[in-house]
Formats: structure tokens, C-alpha cells, sequence
């Protein structure tokens, strides 16, 4: 197949565009390169060194003797998207290329505008696109398990039976956004279904977990394939947080009272979906949700874990809980679906002892690029 991964330089597509890759896939990369642009303006940093696209491309070459082609374009530019879609002629887009942070849009009003610019204006140009040059094209979205928020229900994939005054009918599951970010998933979520309704594309959505781990088969070929790694308060998830905060001394800091439940995914796992979904499209006219997690932990959970393996390293890790700086229930109701991926032949990788140690050890040998000041929340959402 012909696949498009747009974002193919960041964390879930550089390991996703090698995966496809190397499954045979005629891949093409399409990024603006944005998230390296934001660590400039954040003054972060990877906690792997991770070389430029196009020497991580040579060097996946290299190690792989698989090509993959490089488009820099932004996905707000209508014409650069076009112009992928008229060259490549894809069979399949994998939409990871939007700002996926909460704490990012967060930040004021001119981050919160631009999150929103970014993310539903690509996505519609994708949309817009795959109507006007590629009508069979598959597309495949990331979105987010956030998009529901912390209902008190069951959290279906996607969709939901209702019974209201004698009459049923199948309905979008009710979403909860917890940030302006996860907004702009569930205005992606709705812009596509209405695509799917009314021009008959072909689309699948994966609400994804929060992602975990470092390599994939592929990545650990060669250190010059490496992904990368955000541990800052504004990129990095909790696991993440907390693994390199063990490893620099630092406390490991609980938002809040630490029973905020999450869904969660090694990325072996995220890639391996992603090749699932590409392998087995949609129908045309089908708007296709899958909820891709594996295990559901809460921040407190996590903290624990990573305190347990940091001291059989020998480390003191300490969990101190501080002031939640975002909006957010405790003690809540969560339990998901996610039986699609599963059906379709997904074998997950757990969160055990051993991976995580397996990410620790890394984060202590990178201890020199940490930047200490980084790892403290400075975003509240009030």
C-alpha cells in the first residue's frame, strides 16, 4: 500500500512510519517539523538525542535497505496538501501532524487559538483533499481517549445505543473534553463523521491511551533511529514525568489526589494498531472508532510502579502529591471498551516491572540533557 504518515517526525509517527516501513508499505512522510520548532520556544528538549528527518530516514535506509520519502509541508496549506495527494496518490493517510498536548493549549489564548488552527484546519484540508483527489483513500486519524472525559457510564468505542421516550437509536458517544487539545480531537472526531456521511470517504478514528516506552522492533535497530522522549511538564505524560524525575533525584510529583484513571499503550502497541487499521480499511461511507489502549492505571498507580522499580535500582523516589494544576475529577467511575483492535489481532505488550526498568535505564544515561527546571507544572488550566 501507498501510505501517507503525516507527522511522521514525532513520537508516534517516526516509530510508525518504520513499522509500515518495514512491513513492506510504500511509505511517505509528510511533516513541517513544528514539534522541533516548539522545543525551541519552550526551551525543551528531548531526553534522547534525536537526529534530523533526513538523517533519520538515510540512516533507516541504511539499516533497512526500505526508502521512505520526505515531503516538508504543512497540512494548513491547502495547495502542499494537494500537491501529496496528486504525487503520492495514497491509499492510506495515518493523521498523527496536530499539536498534541493539554498543557500546550493551555498556555493563554494564542495557544489555545493556534491548537485549534492546526489541528481542525489540517484535518479539514486532509478531508477536503481526499474528497477532491483521492475518494478511495483511507483515512486513519489519531485521536484520543480524552475526547470522552470521565463520564459515569461505560465508555463505548465511539458510538452508543440510546432509548429516549420509547425510541432507540445508535449515537455518538457523549464526549467530555477535558482541555482545549482534547477539544480539537472531538471537533476532528465530528468533521470526519460528517465527511464519512456526506462524501462517503472511508475513515477510521483510534481514541488512543496515553503512549508509553521508547522502542519499537525497528527503532532499536540503530541508535541513530532512536524516538524521542518529552519529559517536561508541558509534553511529557505522568509515566514519562516520573520515570526521569526518578532518575534525577527529584521527587515524583502526583497532580492532585492521584486517582485520575487513564487508558494506556505501549507504543509497540500504538504502531502495531496503526498497521492493523491500515490493513483492514473501513467501508466506504464508514466512520470507524476504535478505543487503542490496553491497560487503565490512575496517576497514583503509576507512581507507585515507577517507585518500586526505581528502588530495587537503588534510587530514593519519593511521591509527593502537589496542587493539581488542571481541572479534573478523583475517585471517578472508568472502565472502557476496547475490544476492536483486539478482535482484529492485537497481542499487547504490558506495563511490567521489566519495561520500565528498560526505560529508566535509558533516562539515567541521558541524565546530562535533563533540564531540571522543566519537569514542574507551570500551566493551570485556571
Amino acid at each position: 500500500m501507498k501510505i501517507v504518515v503525516a507527522g511522521g517526525d514525532g513520537f508516534c509517527g517516526w516509530p510508525t512510519a518504520l513499522h509500515l516501513s518495514d512491513r513492506g508499505h510504500e511509505v511517505t512522510i509528510v511533516d513541517n517539523l513544528v514539534r522541533r520548532r516548539i522545543d525551541e520556544e519552550l526551551g525543551s528538549n528531548s531526553m534522547t538525542p534525536i537526529l534530523p528527518l533526513d538523517e533519520r530516514v538515510a540512516a533507516w535506509k541504511e539499516v533497512s535497505g526500505h526508502d521512505i520519502a520526505v515531503r516538508i509541508a504543512d497540512l494548513t496549506d491547502y495547495d502542499a496538501v494537494t500537491s501529496v495527494f496528486e504525487d503520492v496518490r495514497p491509499d492510506a493517510l495515518v493523521h498523527f501532524a496536530e499539536h498534541r498536548s493539554a498543557p500546550y493549549s493551555m498556555i493563554d489564548r494564542e495557544h489555545a487559538i493556534e491548537n485549534h488552527r492546526n489541528n481542525v484546519e489540517g484535518t479539514l484540508n486532509v478531508l477536503w483533499a481526499i474528497k477532491d483527489h483521492a475518494p478511495d483513500c483511507h483515512l486513519v486519524k489519531l485521536g484520543t481517549m480524552g475526547e470522552y472525559g470521565q463520564p459515569n457510564i461505560d465508555i463505548e468505542e465511539g458510538w452508543i445505543e440510546i432509548e429516549h421516550k420509547g425510541r432507540t437509536d445508535r449515537l455518538p458517544f457523549p464526549k467530555q473534553p477535558g482541555s482545549f487539545y482534547h477539544l480539537t480531537k472531538v471537533h476532528d472526531s465530528d468533521n470526519i463523521m460528517f465527511a464519512c456521511r456526506i462524501w462517503g470517504i472511508r475513515a477510521t478514528d483510534l481514541n488512543q491511551g496515553v503512549v508509553y516506552g521508547l522502542g519499537t522492533e525497528q527503532t532499536d535497530r540503530d541508535p541513530r533511529l532512536v524516538n524521542r522522549f518529552d519529559y517536561d511538564a508541558v509534553f511529557g505524560t505522568a509515566l514519562n514525568r516520573f520515570l526521569i524525575q526518578a532518575a534525577i533525584g527529584h521527587d515524583l510529583t502526583v497532580y492532585g489526589g492521584g486517582s485520575q484513571t487513564r487508558g494506556y499503550l505501549n507504543i509497540a502497541d500504538t504502531v502495531r494498531c496503526l498497521e492493523i487499521a491500515c490493513e483492514n480499511p473501513s467501508e466506504r461511507g464508514e466512520f470507524r472508532v476504535f478505543n487503542q489502549f490496553t491497560e487503565s492505571f490512575s496517576v497514583e498507580e503509576l507512581a507507585e510502579k515507577v517507585q518500586r522499580v526505581a528502588r530495587a535500582e537503588g534510587l530514593d523516589a519519593v511521591i509527593e502529591h502537589i496542587d493539581n494544576p488542571r481541572v479534573e475529577k478523583y475517585d471517578h467511575y472508568y472502565n472502557a471498551v476496547n475490544t476492536h483492535l483486539l478482535d482484529l489481532g492485537l497481542e499487547p505488550h504490558l506495563l511490567t516491572d521489566e519495561v520500565l526498568a528498560q526505560i529508566l535505564a535509558v533516562a539515567r544515561a541521558n541524565t546530562d540533557r535533563v533540564r531540571r527546571e522543566l519537569v514542574m507544572p507551570t500551566v493551570t488550566w485556571r
